[in-house]
């Protein structure tokens, strides 16, 4: 059995790039930014990679209209290389065919966000409406508690 699964959760580089296929499916591109930080000989080392991403359908028309340059986003698709030739030169990209799109946090509270989803998506925690009463809420007591009293 053969697998090929990517996960990749970053920041967006630039905005996406919407397309459409001469059948009239949306397409849409853009590109990930991931880094690691390591520690060699004592000194911080860092690395970036860049991720081409590609998302079809109604979730790239979704992409296109909420994330926005810096926004972070977690993808999950498959790798895919395809090749051309321009100029008489066999040219070849690597890439994420995206499965599934997750938006990362929203911006305004720091951590890069940036993207501007919609309430309906961005909370799904919220009671719907007219589906009865709302949840009971957790009473927390108002004792202070000391450290030294925790056991571990």
């Amino acid at each position: 059995m053969y697998f090929n699964k990517a996960l990749v959760y970053g920041n967006l580089t630039r905005d996406p790039e919407m397309r459409s296929l001469p059948s009239g499916m949306a397409v849409a591109t853009f590109s990930v930014a991931t880094n690691r930080v390591w520690k060699k000989d004592g000194q911080k080392q860092e690395n970036t990679d860049y991720h081409n991403i590609v998302v079809f359908g109604r979730q790239a028309e979704i992409v296109s209209q909420y994330l926005k340059k810096g926004s972070g986003v977690f993808v999950e698709g498959r790798m895919q290389t395809r090749s051309w030739e321009s100029n008489g030169e066999k040219k070849y990209r690597t890439e994420i065919v995206a499965e599934r799109v997750q938006f990362g946090p929203r911006g305004g509270g720091g951590g890069g966000g940036g993207s501007t989803a919609p309430a309906a998506v961005a909370d799904e925690s919220a009671p719907a409406k007219g589906k009865g009463k709302d949840l009971d809420t957790i009473e927390y007591p108002e004792e202070d508690i000391n450290p030294d009293d925790i056991p571990f």
